[in-house]
């Protein structure tokens, strides 16, 4: 059975509608550059093109990088060891972080960059009781080269403001979020990232709230956007590969015409419950299904792919489709589809040519390709935990193993996708000035 919230799709078309002209209206008053294309050309997730029927009321101030205020820390935070706790604690922060506050009245106030610390918030607050919340996951690192980089930040920026568009938070210029970014890691990065640790990162998480003091349900009049960096572990070091639960016909993530394509705090808490079971049971992640006929949808908080030999014997690499915006567009999945357009179409070295599919897939088409020895393999795909190879899958009571390629560590499509995303990221093996890679000229 879905859920009650699931709309029926005859009333789709009308909440949809409904939906759009409330983030043009939204639009208009928090960030009215953003209108001059209706479909946002540098976003993830393109907006419903849509005229308003309304006058546009005077614009309140938008988010301006350039009026910065600056306050450096005067009680300088330790590094955490590489491989120690604290690095693995995901807790640690770094010295500063950036703030900037929203009004309904005046729009936004001049950004600052602070010392890392507690936000203050009334228990009233509109995020703490109605999930008026949306984040980003990012990574900056230090490159073998001894740059520091960010990869491909302005789709973050830019499905940033598509997500909190879609819970009524305000909009801002992305081009400017990510100016406010990269001033953070210039801060912060040649002291948490210092040039002898070539290879790590750090992980940068922008986020907004609503901190409205009002309890009404009721689109928010004040919000509160912060970007903090953080130490954290390499999750894709996994061996054996990541073990995934299928999820039940109880459990659902995301559904049509609701909000599984925006980087929302509820996306994510319904989901800790089963996550939780499933990593008591042994498993790394929940593979989400959806529908009866158990659509193939994300690994945990991952983008999901097989490549698998089609019965004609054509090699394809298979995801699942944004079409109906249940699957978020992550920006490690992008980056892995136009890899393997550009570079597998015909093949590479000892790898066959790969077809790139995105498609709805269900799981019992990944049974039978494993029962018929078609399955060549699969991996998730994303920010945390990059390109990790999936060894299980368990589903309806069964364990099926997927190939893992001759070492049996990873499969070499997985593989060679991942050592090119590492190369621009990291600025190895030719890739130094690849386009994705956006160097900090750290301070």
């Amino acid at each position: 059975m879905p859920p009650i919230a699931v709309t029926p799709l005859e009333d789709q078309e009308n909440v949809s509608e409904l939906t759009a002209h409330g983030i043009e209206h939204a639009l208009e008053k928090s960030a009215p550059s953003q209108l001059k294309s209706a479909s946002l050309s540098n976003s993830i997730t393109q907006l419903p093109a849509t005229k308003s029927q309304h006058d546009t009321p005077t614009p309140l101030a938008e988010l301006d990088a350039s009026l910065l205020q600056t306050t450096y820390t005067t009680s300088p935070r330790p590094v955490p060891a590489i491989g120690s706790p604290e690095m693995a604690s995901q807790r640690v922060c770094t010295d500063h972080m950036i703030q900037a506050k929203w009004t309904s009245s005046t729009g936004w106030e001049a950004p600052t960059l602070q010392p890392y610390g507690p936000l203050s918030l009334m228990p009233t607050a509109s995020c703490l009781h109605y999930a008026t919340e949306c984040f980003e996951g990012m990574k900056l690192y230090r490159g073998h080269d001894s740059k520091l980089r960010l990869f491909r930040p302005s789709l973050n920026c830019a499905r940033m403001l598509v997500s909190t568009n879609r819970i009524a938070l305000p909009g801002f210029p992305p081009d400017e979020l990510l100016k406010l970014i990269v001033k953070l890691c210039a801060t912060d990065g040649a002291k948490w990232l210092p040039k002898e640790r070539a290879g790590s990162f750090l992980y940068i998480r922008p986020t907004m709230i609503a901190s409205d003091p009002a309890l009404g349900v009721q689109r928010p009049s004040e919000a509160l956007l912060f970007v903090i960096l953080t130490c954290f572990a390499p999750m894709d070091d996994l061996k054996g590969g990541m073990k995934l639960l299928a999820s039940k016909d109880d459990m659902i993530r995301a559904w049509p015409g609701g909000f599984g394509y925006a980087k929302v705090g509820a996306n994510y808490g319904p989901s800790l419950v089963a996550q939780g079971e499933a990593r008591a049971l042994g498993y790394h992640q929940i593979l989400w299904l959806f529908g009866e006929e158990c659509f193939v949808t994300e690994a945990g908080a991952s983008n999901f792919f097989v490549v698998w030999r089609t019965r004609e014997g054509k090699v394809q690499l298979v995801t699942a489709c944004l079409t109906e915006q249940i699957v978020l567009d992550g920006v490690t999945r992008r980056s892995v589809l136009a890899l393997a357009k550009e570079r597998l179409a015909a093949g590479h070295e000892d790898l066959e040519a790969v077809e790139v599919v995105e498609r709805k897939f269900s799981m019992a088409e990944v049974v039978e390709a494993i029962d018929e020895g078609r399955l060549i393999e699969a991996f998730g795909a994303g920010t945390a935990w990059f390109v990790a190879p999936v060894g299980l899958i368990h589903f309806r009571g069964k364990d099926y193993t997927v190939p893992m390629g001759d070492d049996g560590e990873s499969g070499k499509y997985a593989k060679v996708l991942k050592d090119w995303l590492k190369g621009i990221m990291w600025g190895t093996n030719g890739q130094e000035s690849h386009e994705w890679g956006y160097v900090v000229d750290e301070e």
